[in-house]
């Protein structure tokens, strides 16, 4: 027998050409840094590093393994970390041992698993980034949240872990409505709050409700959010646009349209930047009234004011004809996926039954510790650490403005995380100017993206943009104006 016959140990190698490798060549080097990785990662570690280095090949097939005792005293581990590692490949199939014959490379290794895509909507590759509708993430309260979250996982009760009643935990249904009463105006009554998924969800459930009464047609802002379009049509609803002027949606196309459901953003209109005159919150609910109907308002910014006074939601005035909803989506973060429905009395049980079926609940812990934030005044400190930020920053993108745009005119700017900003002629066409600061590197967004009827575009108007600033710090803010002005003269 040759010395390329025997293993370490003395036992024949298996007759398929596999090759024995020794502890401390390049080969086992690799292992070095997982060796060194904290006490109570280390298995993880060395289990992760093995695989990887069979997969890649660094670890050919049919390659012979030191003995545990023998790996785990070159690397300075324990060997039950060794034995561990080996036994979790063999069992995925990296490895195979047989009883005194060592542990050897699987001579038909799986290829590594395809990795997941993020298709999460970012922009890259931009040197500046005016789209709209994103909050400034780093101003999320990560330690008052983790705080609240250390003190939810201690305090809450096991039965708070089953499958939850369908309209969230009464504990955060009643720090809503007391949050919605003080700072909305809402008439707000915990049975009738749903807790969901975002905005996003509480459309889609509110159209499924719809649908299920017969209404196949929902009326839309316009211009508007172009979310509503593929939200309503996923429950079998088609939308139709209403023109809006200066103090809302007009009130004439709406009478004859012979709707019975339309979605408004009457507090801080999505997205010019209106707010609802008096006159026309009343004509609005006067129609809901005659046709039996609903409004469906979407309090997407009503916390963020600036130069006025809060405008209190719409359905503070008429809670059997409006359905209410918000979420943390610009206060905290839209990755939270946290929100509220408040719906009329008539539609509750419809609206409830439908929200069990889609997926029985929101998840518990996430309720617990918003329902802590709300309680402890957390969430109100956040606000207004967020409104202080979103002042300066929209302050700072007027300046910019006037800067590097004379005679720019620049509206909405009394609410919300966007303006709208109307250049002067002499930067049209608008299609040019788009494509212009699009090849510097800046990503905008045009008011004609958010129309629904497209005829008699924009291009008439000048060069009309929805800025949002929210997401940029001030010098990010200064620098893409002024990339934006330099494409413009080109």
């Amino acid at each position: 027998m040759t010395s390329s016959e025997t293993n370490r140990a003395g036992a024949r190698a298996p007759a398929d050409g596999a090759r024995p490798s020794r502890a401390g060549s390049p080969a086992w080097e690799l292992l070095l840094p997982a060796a060194s990785a904290p006490a109570r990662a280390r298995g993880r570690s060395l289990q992760a590093a093995l695989r990887e280095a069979v997969r890649t090949g660094r670890l050919a097939p049919g390659t012979r393994l030191p003995s545990s005792r023998d790996l785990a005293a070159d690397l300075g581990v324990s060997r039950g970390l060794i034995t561990e590692a080996y036994e979790q490949l063999t069992a995925e199939g990296y490895l195979r041992s047989g009883r005194g014959a060592g542990t050897w490379v699987g001579s038909a290794v799986r290829a590594a698993p395809p990795r997941a895509r993020d298709l999460a909507p970012r922009s890259s590759g931009v040197r500046a980034d005016f789209v709209p509708g994103t909050p400034d993430l780093s101003l999320f309260p990560r330690t008052a949240w983790a705080a609240a979250q250390r003190s939810v996982l201690a305090e809450l009760p096991h039965h708070d872990l089953g499958y939850p009643d369908p309209r969230g935990l009464p504990r955060l249904r009643t720090a809503l409505a007391e949050l919605l009463a003080r700072r909305r105006g809402v008439v707000a009554d915990p049975e009738r709050i749903v807790v969901v998924s975002g905005v996003a969800q509480a459309t889609t459930l509110l159209g499924f409700a719809l649908h299920a009464r017969g209404v196949r047609t929902v009326g839309v802002e316009d211009p508007g959010s172009p979310q509503h379009d593929a939200l309503y049509a996923s429950a079998g609803v088609t939308t139709v646009p209403l023109p809006l002027d200066g103090e809302g949606i007009v009130p004439g196309p709406l009478m004859d349209s012979g709707l019975r459901a339309v979605v408004t953003t009457p507090s801080h209109q999505f997205p010019t930047g209106i707010a609802y005159s008096a006159r026309r919150r009343t004509e609005l609910l006067g129609w809901a009234r005659s046709v039996e109907g609903l409004v469906l308002e979407d309090d997407y910014d009503g916390d963020f004011r600036y130069d006025r006074a809060p405008v209190g939601a719409l359905q503070g005035l008429d809670p059997e004809h409006v359905a209410y909803t918000g979420s943390v989506s610009k206060s905290l973060a839209p990755g939270l996926r946290l929100g509220w429905l408040l719906v009329p009395e008539s539609l509750a049980d419809e609206v409830i039954e439908r929200k069990r079926t889609m997926d029985l609940g929101h998840p518990t812990l996430d309720q617990a510790l918003f329902a802590r934030f709300l309680e402890r005044g957390a969430y109100d400190r956040q606000l207004r650490r967020c409104q202080r930020a979103y002042r300066e920053r929209r302050d700072t993108l007027v300046t910019a403005l006037e800067e590097h745009f004379p005679g720019a005119g620049v509206a909405g700017i009394a609410a919300g995380l966007h303006v709208i900003a109307a250049l002067p002629p002499r930067y049209g066409p608008q299609r040019d100017f788009l494509a212009r600061v699009a090849a510097a590197g800046v990503a905008v967004r045009p008011l004609a993206d958010y129309r629904h009827a497209r005829a008699g575009d924009d291009e008439e108007r000048g060069v009309r943009l929805v800025l949002g600033y929210a997401h940029l710090p001030p010098a990010r803010i200064r620098a893409g104006v002024r990339l934006m002005a330099r494409a413009s003269e080109r």
